[in-house]
């Protein structure tokens, strides 16, 4: 009797393999400039904000100063720029001092000065500084609203600019008359500069107008100085020639497509045929869930679109309309979802997990299905659709000791997945 092997250090290794190619070491110092007649002024904010200063001054030459904030847990051991350490997903007090002090620091730079500015996902929440009449409650109210509601993660940062002092180019118009570098690696489907950690450094074409419709939408409340600031000039954001902007350049260092380049070329390694199906799937964590295990059925069970065995994979950033009371996590949703549609189905095993490490709110990259997933949770007396409603993914997976755990990662290109399809199956 053919028996299917164990996938589980296969799909480990693909995704070790995507987060490593996404490291700012390997993929930064071939992006740095050249140094300036003035000072060198550093300042950046994400989950790899801290791995990006560290790269950079260990290739820089010549005097260098800054302060860069990222998440807790994420700092590292650098010289001569600050580290700050703050709260994601929703901010904190130390975002909101570590963001005033970045702003102060870009003022009263001239013409021969350089910004080095280093941004990544995670942004949006560390980077915290409210707009006029705003308060660090309000941001933090709005954050958790629109985390909870579905929206994906260009609607969050079209809101999240507008009510930003720093956000949709605003911290860029404060370094001028300097030249301004900014280096990104991407965590958004599409890799849009405006949305990765919605877009300081660079103008947006969105309006106050498309933020209180994506509020309006969601059925956010809306609180009055909210309200006010999106009905006034105060809450624009930079627009697309704007001559504060002409001294701006951005380079995007590595994205979520590389990183699922580089998972490929551990499949080809081992035998198996890699087929990317997308960088940049949005959409219900539960429903893509259930498409792709409709995909790989079709795959397991009559070759097409793909003959086994074979690789699928695919990034992006998926939501989580949250509706019960579970721990979340949009990969670990995607992937129960993805269990219980396969429903067994022999020689498939997949795992989805957030190349930053954490998924959702929980020190959690992700974890792995295998086809009898299903049924060693109900040997537990785990009722897996149950779990599913009750948005809680990593309580499932944590129960049969499939969670997938990797500690802070330095880095963040958002979603992966992996499904490996070993052969045929019959469709019974």
């Amino acid at each position: 009797m053919h028996t299917t092997p164990d996938r589980r250090p296969l799909l480990r290794a693909m995704f070790d393999a995507a987060i490593a190619a996404a490291q700012p070491a390997l993929c930064l110092p071939p992006f740095l400039p050249a140094p300036p007649k003035g000072r060198t002024i550093v300042i950046g904010a994400g989950k790899a904000s801290a791995a990006m200063a560290l790269a950079l001054e260990q290739h820089w030459e010549g005097p260098l100063e800054g302060l860069v904030v990222t998440r807790y847990g994420y700092e590292q051991p650098c010289q001569r720029i600050e580290i700050v350490q703050a709260a994601h997903p929703v901010p904190d007090a130390a975002g909101l001092q570590a963001s005033q002090r970045m702003h102060a620091l870009v003022q009263g730079l001239g013409p021969d000065d350089l910004v080095i500015a280093l941004i990544s996902g995670g942004g949006s929440s560390l980077l915290v500084a409210p707009g006029p009449g705003l308060t660090l409650a309000d941001k933090q109210a709005i954050n958790t609203a629109l985390l909870n509601s579905g929206a994906t993660i260009g609607e969050m940062n079209c809101v999240r600019r507008h009510l930003s002092a720093l956000k949709g180019g605003r911290l860029a118009a404060a370094c001028h008359p300097a030249r301004v570098v900014t280096l990104l690696i991407s965590d958004v489907p599409g890799d849009r500069p405006a949305d990765i950690a919605s877009g300081p450094m660079v103008a947006d074409a969105s309006t106050c107008a498309d933020a209180l419709a994506i509020l309006q939408r969601y059925r956010i409340p809306v609180p009055p100085a909210v309200y006010a600031l999106l009905a006034s000039p105060e809450g624009e954001t930079l627009k697309p020639g704007d001559p504060r902007l002409a001294r701006t350049e951005t380079h995007l260092i590595t994205t979520p497509q590389k990183a699922l380049e580089a998972a490929a070329q551990v499949a080809r390694a081992a035998g198996l045929t890699p087929h990317i199906l997308g960088d940049s799937l949005e959409g219900e964590s539960r429903d893509l869930g259930k498409t792709l295990a409709g995909i790989a059925r079709q795959v397991a069970v009559h070759g097409q679109p793909f003959e086994p065995p074979c690789v699928l994979l695919s990034g992006g950033e998926t939501t989580v309309t949250l509706r019960g009371k579970g721990r979340g996590g949009r990969n670990v949703e995607c992937l129960l979802s993805l269990a219980i549609a396969l429903d067994g189905l022999p020689g498939v095993h997949a795992l989805a997990g957030d190349t930053d490490g954490v998924d959702g709110a929980e020190e959690i990259a992700g974890a792995i299905a295998t086809p009898d997933t299903l049924a060693r949770a109900w040997a537990q007396g785990i009722h897996p659709r149950a779990r599913l409603d009750d948005n809680d993914g990593h309580g499932f997976f944590q129960a049969l000791g499939d969670s997938v755990v990797t500690g802070p990662t330095l880095t963040n290109v958002n979603d992966f997945r992996a499904i490996v399809i070993d052969g045929r199956a019959s469709a019974a």
